[in-house]
């Protein structure tokens, strides 16, 4: 029981920055815009954080801010890569990755950011609550973060479910022709869509040295970027399910620890791959199933061209 408790009550740590980042690209992919430039949006929010917290201090809600406007700001020029130039936007999100590898690795060591640790995003302390046997340490013992993300999730299901704005975006996303011919900015929509979404992927990547790790060394994201965007597939593109996916995910990021720490013997590269072989039996049961092919917005990865309206 302790195990699981100990287990459990980690999960929505290890979750939270691949919910925040499905989120991000959810935003974006709905209004038609192909992102796979996760990794690279995650990297510049995680090395963003941690330097707002080395070289200011103990300001952890400034340095997530951060971490989300850096994300935001390299999503700009993705923005205008893929909406304005019509860049192809495999290629522009693969530049988005390399770009980040890259920028992170300079900036990092040129600002003496890296292996220095910091305080970061400690858990809150809900007092009495916490002492509840079983759900007082899974569900009362967690950041702040983690709740805000919940709440991100409710509110983003209302503005897109529910709301004109969120009729536009899903609508761009299928027919951006009509949506034109309806008097619809595709343009802008599709950039604040972008921008937006990679807001939340720069938070993600924030969350992973604020409060995962709350340290910075080079590719500390180790990859999650590519996770996040299989996670996207393995929820068609819709909230409730890409939540469900981060969760699993989370469970499997928590285990591994938990299961060192009661002295289970696992080969490393073996605990190293587990996450990535997970995401590729997910690509392959969504390849498998017709219906995840069909969930996707119908001009994902299109661009628009007024001139060119079908």
């Amino acid at each position: 029981m302790d195990f699981l408790i100990f287990w459990l009550s980690n999960v929505p740590g290890f979750a939270t920055p691949f919910a925040l980042g499905v989120l991000g690209m959810i935003i974006c992919e709905r209004s038609g815009v192909l992102n796979l430039g996760a990794e690279g949006f995650v990297l510049v929010g995680a090395m963003s954080g941690a330097g707002v917290l080395i070289s200011v201090g103990d300001v952890p809600f400034v340095a997530l801010l951060i971490a989300g406007l850096s994300g935001s700001l390299l999503g700009l020029l993705f923005g205008f890569l893929v909406t304005i130039l019509r860049v192809n936007q495999v290629i522009a999100g693969l530049i988005m990755v390399f770009l980040a590898q890259g920028l992170t690795s300079l900036l990092s060591r040129n600002m003496d950011w890296v292996n220095k640790p910091f305080a970061g995003l400690s858990k809150l302390n809900t007092g009495i609550l916490t002492e509840i046997p079983v759900i007082g340490p899974i569900i009362f013992q967690q950041d702040l973060l983690v709740y805000c993300t919940l709440l991100f999730y409710l509110v983003a299901f209302y503005f897109i479910y529910r709301t004109s704005i969120g009729l536009r975006l899903r609508a761009v996303g299928e027919n951006p022709d009509a949506v034109d011919a309806a008097g619809g900015d595709v343009i802008l929509i599709r950039l604040l869509a972008v921008t937006i979404g990679t807001f939340f992927l720069g938070l993600a990547g924030g969350y992973f040295t604020v409060v995962v790790s709350k340290i910075w060394v080079d590719g500390i994201s180790g990859g999650r970027g590519w996770i996040i965007i299989a996670l996207v597939i393995f929820a068609r593109w819709q909230l409730s399910r890409a939540l469900l996916g981060a969760v699993i995910f989370g469970c499997i990021e928590a285990l591994i620890p938990r299961l060192a720490a009661i002295g289970v013997q696992l080969p490393q590269y073996f605990v190293l791959m587990m996450p990535y072989a997970i995401t590729l039996l997910v690509m392959v049961w969504s390849n498998l199933n017709p219906k995840n092919i069909k969930a996707a917005p119908a001009s994902l990865g299109r661009p628009f061209l007024r001139e060119e309206r079908h």
